[in-house]
């Protein structure tokens, strides 16, 4: 009897314990995302709970005490993000479900028979127990796009990427290990053969029921049916104290292996990828995009003639910034052009191809076919293209020129465009350029006359000192510097220009700008602002003087111009 109430006694601290360390979670238990919101594994490492998604909540697997809660295993991830006022309950005959405030339930496991508790294991998996407690669902059964230490991704079974670094819903990358023993990455929404592939672990036929691995010391590896290690990605020997390890494949098509020292705080590291060419995954820019690298960083560029679709999201792609014409119409406005694009591949989907020549001959026959909108040309074959092109990547190592059909209409501009680049609306520029041009006219009027001017008034007074006669033909001559000396009272240039600032000035005044223009028909209101703007960007003090900006914004009349200040105080000082 007293042996039997020392069991019952130890059960009750060891639940109890368990209890504290938050790795049970009994019957009846609930979180919601503003109170409780998880439960922790009983090293504090792992939560299972709500962590904010978007402007709502989702439902997951997160590392716990980082900030940024990054997570490794998420339900249903493409539904939309739960409100605030919505439960997760572990009911009390066994079912794990979210419930909305007007009582929608939503089941998150569904065991094949009662479950009895759950456990938020420090392995990172999520499980529920029966009474006789066995696992009769886990989390590690349906991973996402993260596979943690000690859990498998078994033969048929895949990881898809995420959209983004802040969005769990699908991405556009999966990694697949297929029947065939070969481990595969894929963009999404293609066929497992080796046309789509970007990285192979090259295994197929080494074996049946193969299935991906990761051990507690990081070792990533391939191992079949029989027990054989087939293929390590990863060599074994990594620290396991205080140390976790986890393989995601990323938002950006490539699958890494992760460490993290749990006494540090800071970024998880980066011990192997499965490629270093970031451009390598096939559909990073979208339909009619291409990759680049720039100093190992991949950035997506827009055929000629095309623009990004959603500027913040390279996997949208681009379209024509203009529109094609039929082949059939008359219009003889929009004329077309070749563009050519060097060491630059897509995806093969040539319906013609020709043996030509030379690279010219090749965007030639392009140009002639309305059928075609892209070439490439490789080793003297041609071969013509339909839009939209896909998986575009450049590549210096491979000879292909790629050529693509232009429009060269007075709409068009031919630039490769950068996706997320600003553009400049065609009212912008005209703008721009009849301000600039209306600026420099007369700004050339204005020194025009200021030399002219000038040299009058040298002349006068080189008549005085007796060597000219203003009576006589002005023309070219030769000066001694003798001469010159005089004719510049000394050099001193800045005092001629300051007669002549003070001079216009006083047009300004005396609202007479016209004599600047010898009384030509102008826009007086348009002169006037344009002279103001002038008075103000020749200020000898450089912090009065506006700003290019607020110069193109008072041409445009956006912006009201103060009246410049007046040179008679510089020319106090002379």
């Amino acid at each position: 009897m007293a042996s039997l109430l020392f069991i019952i006694f130890l059960s009750a601290i060891i639940t109890t314990e368990a209890q504290q360390g938050e790795s049970i979670v009994n019957l009846g238990s609930s979180l919601t995302p503003t109170s409780k919101s998880s439960w922790q594994s009983q090293s504090g490492v792992y939560a299972f709970g709500f962590y904010q998604q978007g402007n709502g909540y989702a439902v997951g697997v997160f590392f716990a005490g980082i900030p940024e809660k990054t997570v490794v295993w998420t339900f249903n991830r493409d539904e939309p993000p739960a409100l605030a006022s919505v439960t997760l309950n572990f009911t009390s005959d066994g079912r794990l479900i979210m419930q909305s405030a007007q009582g929608e339930e939503t089941a998150i496991a569904n065991p094949p028979e009662r479950a009895a508790s759950a456990s938020m294991l420090d392995s990172g998996n999520f499980v529920l127990y029966n009474s006789d407690k066995k696992i009769v669902w886990q989390s590690f059964d349906y991973p996402t796009n993260t596979l943690l230490q000690g859990q498998r991704l078994t033969d048929g079974k895949e990881l898809f990427s995420s959209a983004s670094e802040s969005d769990q819903s699908t991405g556009i990358f999966r990694l697949k290990m297929q029947t065939d023993g070969n481990l595969v990455q894929y963009p999404v929404q293609t066929t497992d053969t080796s046309q789509y592939a970007y990285w192979s672990s090259w295994t197929d036929g080494k074996g049946s029921n193969v299935s991906l691995c990761l051990d507690d010391d990081g070792h990533l590896y391939l191992l079949n049916s029989t027990g054989t290690n087939i293929k390590n990605l990863t060599e074994n020997g990594y620290p396991t104290k205080d140390v976790v390890y986890f393989v995601r494949i990323d938002a950006d098509g490539i699958f890494r292996l992760f460490s993290h020292n749990l006494d540090k705080k800071g970024n998880f590291s980066v011990l192997w990828p499965s490629s270093y060419n970031k451009c390598a995954p096939k559909g990073l820019c979208g339909l009619n995009g291409f990759c680049t690298l720039n100093d190992q960083v991949a950035n997506c560029l827009c055929l000629p003639g095309f623009v990004s679709v959603n500027p913040g999201n390279w996997s949208s792609g681009c379209v024509r910034n203009f529109t094609a014409e039929s082949c059939k119409s008359k219009d003889e406005s929009t004329k077309y052009i070749m563009q050519a694009l060097p060491n630059t591949v897509w995806e093969s989907s040539d319906y013609s191809y020709l043996i030509l020549l030379t690279k010219d001959d090749c965007a030639a026959a392009c140009l002639k076919d309305c059928s075609c909108e892209a070439a490439s040309y490789r080793d003297k074959y041609c071969y013509k293209q339909r839009l939209p092109l896909r998986f575009g990547r450049r590549d210096l190592s491979d000879a292909n020129i790629a050529f693509i059909k232009v429009a060269i209409s007075s709409s068009t501009t031919n630039k490769i465009e950068p996706l997320g680049r600003e553009r400049y609306s065609r009212k912008d520029i005209m703008i721009l350029g009849i301000s600039f041009g209306a600026f420099g006219l007369i700004m050339s009027v204005i020194s025009a006359i200021a030399v002219y001017k000038n040299r009058v008034q040298a002349y006068r007074r080189l008549s005085n000192g007796g060597s000219v006669d203003l009576s006589m033909d002005v023309s070219l001559r030769s000066f001694t510097y003798s001469d010159l000396e005089k004719m510049t009272n000394g050099f001193k240039e800045e005092l001629e220009e300051a007669i002549l600032e003070e001079w216009a000035y006083s047009c300004f005044e005396a609202r007479e700008l016209d004599k600047l223009v010898s009384d030509k028909d102008v826009d007086k209101k348009q002169l006037e602002r344009i002279f103001k703007v002038g008075l103000w960007c020749i200020l000898d003090e450089p912090s009065l003087r506006p700003s290019m900006k607020k110069v193109l914004l008072m041409l445009e009349g956006t912006v009201d111009i103060p009246i410049p200040p007046s040179p008679t105080s510089f020319l106090s000082t002379i």
